[in-house]
């Protein structure tokens, strides 16, 4: 082999040898020997087995992937590519080959295997698309259907899509493209940074793949071969973000067990037969678990087991588009290598599947690129917002897949998944705060370079904050009368689930946080316009009983709300008045989801814990108190008051510290660090371009936040740069395990160094 391997200053390493596929062996190898333990993991999980390894805490996860049978549909994919595009098929397999000739030496260095004992295992061919799977299968947000349905039944239909449009709990990724007319150089550039749950070791790996056929650079997700959403190959370069597309489904299904032990399922035609067989999940330290995977003609059954010896029962099964066509896309990531313009990245994403994306791209040419690309299907609109009757044929999806949109680039495009390109493809997106605030800060300039353009990932403007200031300011007019539709007086404590429950729900359960808990917007049709110049809902306060009292702020609360009215909106990590903030709005968070219009639901769903984030009342409204505060059950009466008694609960506390001593990074991890003292505070939040999401009202600690960040210039690919959250290496102890932590919390970037002379060639 002529497979050569450098490193630059932060342990980054660039790959070189004589083809794509010893070039891909390459890859695989080194990501074997730098990040093992992480390798390892992500495999595990996507075969349902890290229960073995990591204890009964993994159980549930284990048990969904088997039952939606993630790794069978790997192997059916993979089975597809070699019959169709057996020169991707071969470069895969090079990758895997790689893998497993770098594994033992990369599990002698991770402590992680000898702490657990676990003993480093082989990849199949099929293993790369298994990861790809579990990382992604969750994206799409499809438990926010379960959450519907639950609001329905136990808070009306009208109360549907309460928690579904334009929310703040849908925060995702930043990407921008400007055009060359705009730049110094009169190149573009594209910048961004994906936010996604923050792993340790990171979910991304700045790498160089090099040979003959091409030389780029990117972002690669461990355990996959190429550059899949962010690379430059020189004359070209490419970035996505989540484009919050529905395109999975649920669908109820009434199950049956016949004498003989077979199982059958209602379908539009009636009773049909369904796949059946029972797997054993190993657990460490405890007994075997047996589960029964069970799949009907919609799709496995991820939910829903007979009880009591029962015969009949209800399940809800998972439909998704690589488990009905066999595609996951996979013959992208090759041709992406090779792009050389525009029009060659637009031709490989036509073949995109998963997840559903919008791509931004520029060339040296000057050609532009803004598309959403993926599988979405087409069917009926109910699929998207509830759990469908699996026996109803008006929930078929059609043959072919929906037409994905497409823009023109005039000077500059932003993607933030807001509602804007990809609004026929989906229901719930992020709120527009970071999209308008990106746009607006690439309009101050005509002349944006690398460096500049960097600023704007540091940006701590909170806009959604706007809201509940306008309520602050309210607080202290005219007085209102107290209600009594809602307990009174004193502060207001979690009412559906715990502190650490509430990290829980921001813990890696294996979405973006794009799709995670998703959060709520305007009710369009409920919602009028206001004499304070802010979307009122149509509702009134009812009158007072008699004997009500007029409220005012107690001077401590008045002296809160003076403090906030000077505040200039910026989430910085050392503000003192960010952290004010933060304790008001956690205090009236509590207190709104304590208000008995919630009350249904606060008792928990039926549904598995792998799922909670999505079914928690207090992290949903949470997210979606942008909409609650002007619209939704709750009288606009008693949100003034709760408003006024948030301000005197922060009042008479203690003084909130700055933002960044309580608003602290909290990293999935899948051994937890003993330390959890040593992670630092960040600025940011939800809704400011340095997004760092946490749950207001229940933690502060953020486990979702810039992934990486980006900047690629197309004028001199050298003058490009990237950074990750630590570092390129996973092993604990090693110089670039996180020497890229202290710029990543600053929100500086590390260059990108294409000499191959001013890198640092490893002895074979």
């Amino acid at each position: 082999m002529s497979i050569e391997v450098y490193r630059d200053a932060w342990g980054v390493p660039h790959l070189r040898a004589a083809d794509p596929e010893e070039l891909a062996f390459a890859q695989g190898r080194v990501t074997a020997r730098d990040r093992a333990w992480q390798l390892e993991v992500e495999r595990h999980r996507a075969q349902g087995t890290t229960a073995a390894f990591l204890g009964a805490a993994e159980l549930g996860w284990d048990a969904f992937v088997r039952r939606a049978r993630l790794a069978d549909t790997a192997r059916r994919c993979f089975e597809r590519l070699a019959a169709t595009d057996p020169a991707t098929a071969a470069w895969v397999r090079a990758y895997v080959a790689g893998v497993d000739d770098g594994l033992a030496e990369g599990a002698d260095r991770a402590p992680e295997f000898a702490e657990t004992g676990l003993t480093a295992g082989r990849w199949e061919p099929w293993t790369p698309l298994a990861v790809w799977l579990s990382t992604h299968i969750l994206f799409a947000g499809f438990p926010t259907k379960l959450w519907r349905d639950e609001v329905a039944r136990r808070l009306g239909e009208e109360w549907t899509e309460l928690f579904a449009t334009d929310g703040p709990g849908t925060a995702g990724s930043n990407g921008w493209v400007v055009a060359g007319g705009r730049t110094a150089s009169g190149a573009a550039l594209v910048a961004g940074d994906p936010h996604r749950f923050i792993e340790a070791p990171g979910v991304y790996q700045q790498i160089r793949l090099a040979c003959p056929a091409y030389d780029v650079v990117g972002l690669a997700v461990p355990g996959i071969p190429g550059l899949a959403h962010f690379g430059h190959t020189g004359p070209v370069a490419w970035a996505i973000t989540n484009a919050m597309a529905d395109y999975q489904d649920l669908y109820r299904e009434r199950l049956r067990r016949l004498p003989d032990g077979t199982v059958e399922a209602l379908g539009p035609d009636g009773w049909a037969p369904a796949a059946a067989h029972t797997e054993t999940i190993e657990v460490a330290d405890a007994e075997p678990v047996g589960i029964e995977v069970i799949e009907t003609d919609r799709g496995p059954v991820i939910i829903g087991e007979p009880r009591d010896g029962s015969a009949e029962w209800e399940g809800i099964a998972l439909r998704h588009p690589p488990r009905v066509t066999g595609e996951l896309g996979f013959g992208v990531l090759p041709a992406l290598l090779r792009a050389r313009t525009v029009a060659d990245v637009d031709t490989a994403l036509d073949g995109w599947v998963e997840p559903v994306n919008v791509v931004q791209a520029a060339d040296t040419r000057g050609g532009l690129l803004h598309r959403v690309v993926g599988h979405v299907p087409v069917r009926d609109r109910a699929n998207s917002l509830r759990v469908v009757p699996a026996w109803d044929p008006a929930h078929a999806w059609a043959d072919a897949p929906a037409p994905l949109p497409r823009a023109e680039v005039h000077g500059h495009a932003v993607m933030a998944n807001a509602r804007g390109l990809a609004a026929p493809l989906g229901v719930e997106f992020a709120p527009p705060h970071r999209a308008a605030r990106i746009d607006e800060l690439l309009h101050a300039s005509a002349a944006w370079t690398p460096e500049t353009t960097a600023a704007i990932h540091r940006d701590t403007d909170n806009p959604s904050a706007t809201r509940l200031l306008e309520a602050v300011r309210r607080a202290g007019e005219a007085p209102t009368l107290v209600t009594t539709a809602d307990t009174a007086g004193g502060a207001v404590t979690a009412t559906d689930g715990t502190a650490e429950e509430a990290v829980a729900a921001t813990a890696r359960p294996g979405t973006d946080g794009a799709a995670g808990a998703a959060g709520a917007g305007p009710v369009e049709a409920s919602v009028v316009t206001g004499t304070d110049g802010l979307a009122r809902a149509g509702r009134t306060s009812p009158p007072g009983p008699e004997g009500d009292r007029p409220a005012r702020l107690s001077p401590a609360g008045s002296d809160v709300r003076r403090r906030l009215l000077g505040w200039d909106r910026r989430m910085d990590a050392e503000s003192v008045d960010a952290g004010l903030y933060a304790a008001v709005r956690g205090a009236v968070v509590r207190r709104l989801a304590g208000h008995e219009a919630f009350a249904a639901l606060r008792e928990p769903a039926p549904y598995p814990e792998l799922f909670r984030p999505w079914l928690a009342l207090g992290p949903r409204v949470a997210f979606a108190l942008e909409t609650l505060l002007v619209a939704g059950p709750v009288p606009a009466g008693d949100v003034d008051r709760i408003v006024r008694e948030a301000l005197d609960e922060v009042g008479a506390g203690e003084p909130p510290a700055a933002w960044g001593v309580t608003h602290r990074l909290a990293p999935w991890q899948a051994l937890p660090d003993p330390d959890d003292d040593r992670w630092p505070g960040l600025g940011g939040d939800h809704d400011c371009v340095l997004s760092t999401s946490s749950v207001p009202g229940w933690t502060d600690r953020s486990a979702r936040a810039s992934a990486a960040r980006y900047v690629w210039d197309l004028a001199d690919r050298e003058r490009s740069r990237w950074i990750v959250p630590f570092g390129a290496s996973g092993v604990p102890g090693d110089p670039h395990h996180r020497d890229q932590l202290p710029l990543w919390l600053r929100g500086e970037l590390a260059p990108v160094t294409t000499d191959w002379q001013k890198l640092t060639k490893e002895q074979a």
